[in-house]
């Protein structure tokens, strides 16, 4: 978000940019576990179609961003090696609990 600068962002009420895909992070009280894991299921079931149907050596560019050496691509393969490691590592634990409070992470 080039237009917005973190440090002048009032945090108490973020301007609805930061707020946006936030809340794609939360609980929020609109929503219910329930339809939670109903919509994790439905990306799991596409997951699972797009992984028996797409090429895995198609290659494509990353987005721009800081953590990405310009110019950077990744194979379907490895995307779908990243989200099984990712998985893998918040899965049964509180890792993710802990990079929300520190900023720190331990993979990639």
């Amino acid at each position: 978000m080039p237009d917005i600068c973190s440090a002048n962002v009032d945090w108490s009420k973020p301007p609805l940019q930061v707020q946006e895909p936030a809340d794609g992070f939360r609980m929020l009280e609109s929503e219910t576990l329930a339809g939670l894991l109903d919509r994790y299921d439905e990306v799991a079931a596409a997951t699972d179609e797009l992984v028996r149907t797409v090429d895995l050596d198609a290659v494509r560019p990353l987005p721009e961003a800081p953590w990405f050496e310009p110019g950077a691509t990744w194979s379907a393969r490895r995307v779908f090696v990243h989200i099984v490691a990712e998985t893998a590592q918040h899965a049964g634990h509180a890792d993710i609990l802990r990079e929300t409070i520190d900023g720190q992470k331990s993979m990639g």
